[in-house]
């Protein structure tokens, strides 16, 4: 064998190498991106399905105002904040996190107002949206631990050696867990006022 075709071999292999490390980083981030969009997804689900229950809940008992206009206001900021899967930071995460945390509040205390009202509770339609809203809940949870899987096998490979030169050539960088907001792992106090 030539000796001139030695540094040839070694070159196309290292290429075919880079090349393959390349399309596999990509992958992954565009897996990470596709979680993403589906927690964004199961996202709007559930500020599809509030309008509804609104309006079920209102043509079916007349209660508290500013409780309904709570839930209609968080509704709007939790859809204002939009994230980029491209470029996720921390920061964004925590912003996004608010504004749901904030839906999150209004539609306990208006199932809590609904507690109150037992005329509302014999209502089909809104037996049906409430089982459909605690399905949307569990829907967000399992797209935010996919999403968390996503980053993990992204973050990995862009960490490890030799994925971490290709990473670092092209650009590629860590992304952004979603994480519980502070003071989720306390228990909510339920308190029922009479």
């Amino acid at each position: 064998m030539k000796k001139y075709l030695i540094p040839i071999i070694v070159v196309v292999l290292l290429g075919l190498w880079v090349m393959s490390s390349y399309n596999g980083i990509v992958t992954k981030e565009e897996s990470v991106n596709e979680s993403w969009a589906k927690v964004e997804s199961a996202y709007q689900r559930r500020s599809d399905l509030i309008g509804n229950l609104v309006n079920t809940v209102k043509g079916a008992a007349d209660f508290e105002k500013s409780t309904l206009e709570a839930v209609i206001n968080a509704r709007s900021k939790a859809t204002s904040v939009t994230i980029d899967p491209s470029n996720i930071t921390p920061e964004q995460l925590a912003q996004f996190n608010q504004a749901q945390s904030g839906l999150s509040g209004a539609l306990s205390r208006l199932l809590l107002t609904v507690e109150r009202y037992p005329e509302l509770k014999a209502n089909q339609n809104f037996l049906e949206l409430q089982s459909q809203l605690e399905g949307t809940e569990n829907r967000i949870n399992v797209a935010r631990d996919r999403f968390n899987e996503s980053a993990k096998t992204f973050n990995t490979s862009v960490r490890k050696f030799p994925g971490s030169l290709v990473a670092s050539i092209f650009g590629f960088d860590a992304k952004a867990y979603y994480e519980a907001e502070e003071g989720s792992d306390k228990a909510p106090e339920v308190k029922f006022d009479f």
